[in-house]
């Protein structure tokens, strides 16, 4: 069955008025689709035929006015319209069968799977000497290589492409995927020669196999584009990796941290998912340039991200976030759960008059757990803004547990503030 919008069955095409034509020519030579002689019309029927095509009945019976045979209809411009239209019918399936064909990524209609390579040489290549290149006193680091194998994930209306990788962490020891993202700027000549902040993603939920934050439903990537565009956020590259080390469909999860005896999902996070990305790209040599945000969990393991390594990352978009680590995998490990705590961090970070860290937090007034804005609230009265711990929260209206609340709700008020203290583009 051919499309047609709203569901409808497809009906062939016909002029106003007529009925469907028979398929075939008919016994007397016709062009096929036009009415016989003795069909009506007037027309004079050929001498020796004074029957009408075999199966047809005609509708009055002949009676001609005159002697003077009636000239044949001219068939050129009813030809010349069929093939318009059987043109436009071809057409018309072409483009279908394209969008078909691109909707179930089948090649060459879409260019999934497709080599990225950001600028850089493919994977394997790199050059070695650009680290060395670059002014001693550059805010932009180089690309340090080697190149990672990018596959094109999908690409938005501007041209930009998410990308995806699967990064052996030398670090953590564990194998993942991570999504990237570099907004069209990256690519334009005035900013070749600069470094650009990277913004670490993190989801809610399960958070593997995949990054909720790599699809373009929730419009981060767009939505980034059009906040850079209006003045209230830097031109972040985004890293997207997953979370967990595996499902959390028995309620288990890490944290996005160094469990004994677990993935060390903590630095895999903060150790090895930043190297991919200094590897790659053009990036901003200080803590200045690097940031976290996240959701629910993400928004946990951003925000304690952000307060145990603040020699790295300068700032964090938190929304409804977990405030305290409550992974059932910590059981006989106080030490280690601890050391992974925001609000035992904070203090510490403020008793030490560490380096300064911007929190900003949201939270939805209709959030499924109902303790999660006073936990926030809580946290930053008791830590926030003291010292180097700053704090701003944002209150959504109506809001809900879910990234189609948080991230519309970012450009009224977070990645302003976080984007007020960071760098980049810088060379």
């Amino acid at each position: 069955m051919s499309y047609a919008p709203d569901g409808q069955q497809y009906q062939p095409y016909r002029p106003q008025g007529q009925s469907p034509q028979p398929p075939y020519g008919d016994q007397y030579g016709q062009p096929y689709g036009q009415q016989p002689y003795g069909s009506g019309g007037g027309q004079q029927q050929p001498p020796g035929r004074s029957q009408p095509p075999y199966g047809q009945q005609p509708q009055y019976e002949y009676a001609p006015q005159d002697h003077q045979e009636q000239p044949e209809p001219p068939r050129r411009k009813s030809r010349g319209k069929r093939w318009v239209i059987a043109g436009a019918t071809v057409l018309a399936l072409a483009g279908i069968a394209a969008l078909v064909m691109n909707h179930f990524e089948i090649p060459p209609f879409t260019d999934k799977g497709s080599a990225v390579s950001f600028g850089q040489p493919s994977a394997g290549g790199g050059k070695k000497n650009d680290a060395q290149q670059q002014a001693a006193n550059s805010k932009m680091l180089m690309p340090t290589g080697p190149a990672a194998d990018f596959k094109n994930s999908m690409t938005l209306p501007d041209g930009t492409h998410v990308a995806v990788t699967t990064l052996d962490g030398k670090k953590s020891g564990f194998k993942g995927k991570v999504w990237v993202w570099a907004p069209k700027e990256y690519n334009d000549p005035k900013f070749a020669k600069s470094g650009f902040p990277v913004m670490i993603a993190l989801p809610g939920g399960a958070g593997y196999p995949s990054n909720y934050w790599m699809g373009t439903d929730l419009g981060l990537q767009t939505s980034i584009s059009k906040w850079y565009a209006e003045g209230k956020s830097k031109p972040f590259i985004l890293a997207m990796p997953v979370l967990n080390p595996a499902p959390d469909d028995k309620g288990i999860y890490w944290d996005g941290s160094d469990i004994p005896g677990q993935p060390k999902m903590g630095t895999w996070l903060t150790e090895d998912v930043p190297d991919l990305m200094k590897a790659n790209f053009r990036t901003v040599k200080s803590r200045d340039g690097w940031a976290f945000m996240g959701s629910s969990t993400g928004g946990f393991a951003g925000l304690k991200a952000v307060l145990k390594h603040p020699d790295k990352f300068k700032a964090v978009i938190a929304s409804g976030p977990d405030i305290v680590p409550d992974s059932s995998l910590w059981k006989g490990h106080d030490k280690e759960k601890a050391e992974n705590n925001p609000e035992v961090l904070a203090k510490q970070l403020i008793d030490s008059k560490g380096p300064d860290v911007y929190l900003a937090f949201q939270v939805g007034d209709s959030e499924n757990n109902k303790k999660t804005l006073p936990d926030v609230q809580k946290f930053i009265a008791t830590y926030g803004n003291k010292g180097p711990v700053h704090t701003e929260l944002r209150v959504i209206k109506g809001g809900q547990h879910n990234a189609k609340t948080y991230v519309p709700n970012m450009g009224e008020g977070p990645v302003q503030y976080i984007s007020k203290v960071m760098e980049g583009p810088v060379e």
